[in-house]
């Protein structure tokens, strides 16, 4: 996902209620998110749906690794040539 920036990809809430629709189609065109503040803060980043997607698929990802490595840790991962010959062994089937 491209970054933000700053003095284009900042805008009140007044204004995203405005111009939601323009927003929408700035964050379809450039893939950047439009992070919206309320009273100075942040309060809201509006995605385009395939950067959202993404993301969701790389923290799954994440997940993933963060488990298989915890179960390594606990002493329950599988040598590499254990594992190899498993599926090599189903595959060849």
């Amino acid at each position: 996902m491209p970054r933000l920036i700053i003095d284009k990809d900042i805008k009140p809430l007044s204004d995203f209620r405005t111009h939601a629709s323009s927003y929408v189609r700035q964050v379809r065109k450039t893939k950047r998110p439009v992070v919206i503040t309320d009273r100075g803060k942040s309060a809201a980043v509006l995605l385009d749906a395939s950067e959202y997607e993404g993301l969701l698929q790389k923290a799954e990802v994440m997940d993933d690794i963060r488990g298989a490595e915890a179960q390594i840790a606990q002493g329950n991962g599988v040598p590499h040539d254990a594992a190899l010959k498993k599926v090599m062994g189903r595959v060849l089937r």
